[in-house]
């Protein structure tokens, strides 16, 4: 049986990879609690990045999601053994002890990030025959973060449209279409969730670099005009130098009613 999936109508969810408060930012979440108690009051989503280097138990999981409010989310990110050594195929064990570790998180689990390494270029019978597999354990949204150029033409679109698989709009993007989302949108009344997932790495220096109010201005209105059945994720990866929840704060003042 897949994990199900919760759907809690919200305007936009905001947040960064991983829930580490920088102590500059500590007075932005005040309280007691652990960093993602503290984290979790005020943001209503977190990307689990640490997956993709190591497994957690399931015990972990839950523990997780027992220390968030009823509509926070996460997205998990998929293992490297997995994208990167397995490159997608012959990953069956693989693939299944991840879904039922992530699976700690019930409901809370609300989108598999699957990220390419650059190098893997697009292989349709592969991929489609990993997206059906991820697809048959996991109903929330799937997204796929590729940087290879062969993801970017209307025949890898059409692809990511047959397994309901939204692809995730990059900054920086290293071609013209990945800094905008693209796969799967729907319909509306659609099995599994369309996502417009935005992962913002730091730009010009990747997981460095701030990025000013202009910028985070014309992302808000950007993300006003996507079609309303769109689940719409903002997830901030310039971590390094602690930019990403500042960053992810300002924006949620900024896409506020």
């Amino acid at each position: 049986m897949g994990v199900r999936r919760a759907s809690i109508p919200v305007p936009v969810r905001i947040g960064t990879a991983g829930w580490s408060i920088p102590a500059a930012q500590a007075d932005a979440l005040p309280g007691d609690g652990t960093h993602l108690e503290r984290y979790a009051r005020r943001m209503n989503c977190v990307e689990i990045n640490s997956s993709f280097y190591r497994p957690h138990r399931m015990q972990t999981y839950a523990r997780w999601a027992d220390s968030t409010p009823d509509d926070f989310r996460f997205a998990v990110k998929m293992p490297k053994r997995i994208t990167h050594e397995g490159r997608l195929a012959g990953i069956d064990e693989l693939l299944a002890a991840f879904v039922g570790e992530a699976g700690g998180l019930g409901a809370k689990w609300a989108v598999a990030l699957v990220q390419l390494p650059p190098s893997l270029a697009l292989d349709e019978p592969v991929a489609g025959r990993f997206f059906e597999q991820l697809g048959a354990a996991f109903d929330g949204a799937i997204v796929c973060e590729p940087r290879h150029r062969s993801w970017f033409t209307p025949q890898a679109d059409e692809l990511l449209q047959r397994c309901e698989v939204s692809r995730v709009a990059a900054d920086p993007a290293k071609w013209p279409q990945a800094g905008e989302p693209g796969g799967w949108t729907g319909p509306p009344r659609a099995r599994r969730a369309a996502v417009a997932y935005h992962r913002w790495h730091g730009s010009p220096r990747v997981y460095w670099s701030t990025y000013d109010t202009d910028w985070l201005r014309e992302r808000a209105q950007q993300l006003a005009h996507l079609p309303a059945h769109v689940d719409r994720w903002c997830i901030f990866d310039n971590t390094a130098a602690g930019a990403a929840l500042p960053n992810a704060l300002q924006l949620q003042t900024l896409t506020s009613p």
